[in-house]
């Protein structure tokens, strides 16, 4: 399969599509990104479709980029980044990974690397929810809020932080391998769309858990995959 980045601008709707060239190398992998591409640009076509006529507000967009993230004999990532927008006060977020396993020809998912019924999701919630809560503190720190006002950003932030990374694989269906000197996985990035663990305003967040943590509790098929302690 070929994959060719899209550019097209009308007076309706803009489009932008960006692939790295190095996916074709993998017929399966360039499929599924062609897939979730071609998804996201129905979406906004239906929208332009549905809108209104004579209705002059500003053109709906989509703007999505594919960038490899790893590469390893064993794995490639590619990670899809962009936004849509088809009205409204700011544009809904794009986000996706893709781990490929070459070996395999088949995507990587990560209950295949910690099985939905393992030990390894209490310990990856538990990271990543401690993680999290320091950032939030951290950044209104640095905000210099009054004490009120922190109090409640502090107070919903934290509630969806625990709703959004309580130990259910759903919740960390989004990951890339962050590959070490040895070329093996270093840690686990688990990136969280806006809305999952923030305000839209906090954007994307991704948090890492390294290898050393995550080891024991990875299905033995994968567990060589990692870098030993």
């Amino acid at each position: 399969m070929e994959l060719k980045d899209v550019s097209e601008v009308t007076s309706d709707y803009v489009i932008g599509i960006t692939y790295p060239p190095s996916a074709m190398k993998y017929p399966g992998l360039a499929a599924e990104l062609k897939h979730y591409a071609d998804d996201a640009r129905e979406d906004l076509m239906q929208a332009v479709a549905a809108r209104a006529d004579g209705e002059t507000a500003a053109p709906y967009d989509l703007s999505l980029t594919f960038t490899q993230v790893a590469a390893t004999p064993e794995l490639f990532a590619i990670a899809a980044d962009g936004s849509s927008y088809t009205g409204g006060a700011h544009s809904s977020p794009l986000l996706a990974r893709f781990v490929w396993l070459p070996g395999e020809q088949r995507r990587l998912r990560i209950t295949d690397l910690f099985p939905e019924d393992g030990d390894g999701w209490p310990v990856i919630s538990t990271q990543v929810r401690e993680s999290l809560h320091t950032a939030l503190s951290q950044r209104l720190d640095a905000d210099e809020l009054a004490p009120g006002e922190r109090e409640r950003m502090l107070r919903d932030a934290s509630r969806m932080i625990e709703d959004g990374t309580g130990p259910e694989p759903d919740n960390y269906s989004e990951f890339e391998p962050v590959i070490g000197r040895d070329g093996r996985i270093a840690a686990i990035r688990f990136v969280f769309p806006p809305y999952q663990v923030g305000p839209y305003s906090d954007g994307e967040q991704s948090v890492q858990v390294p290898a050393s943590v995550l080891r024991a509790h990875v299905a033995e098929k994968y567990r060589e995959l990692f870098a030993a302690e």
